[in-house]
């Protein structure tokens, strides 16, 4: 639950940090912005393929995302 929660908090800051809303961000995602909201909000967590172009998007790895 905490790496879950851990998650979602670095999700926003990057986003944040690259000056990107929600909406943006699902759209590079190509989901929709209720299912990358519910990443942020530590309701689910994204699929591999969307961990990967996360990383790629912010430019961290993939263990930066999650610790």
């Amino acid at each position: 639950m905490q790496q879950l929660y851990k998650l979602s908090e670095n999700l926003k800051a990057l986003r944040k940090e690259f000056g990107l809303t929600q909406s943006q961000v699902a759209e590079k995602l190509g989901i929709t912005y209720q299912s990358y909201h519910a990443y942020e909000a530590g309701i689910t967590v994204p699929t591999l393929k969307h961990f990967l172009m996360l990383a790629e998007l912010y430019g961290v790895t993939l263990d930066e995302l999650v610790q």
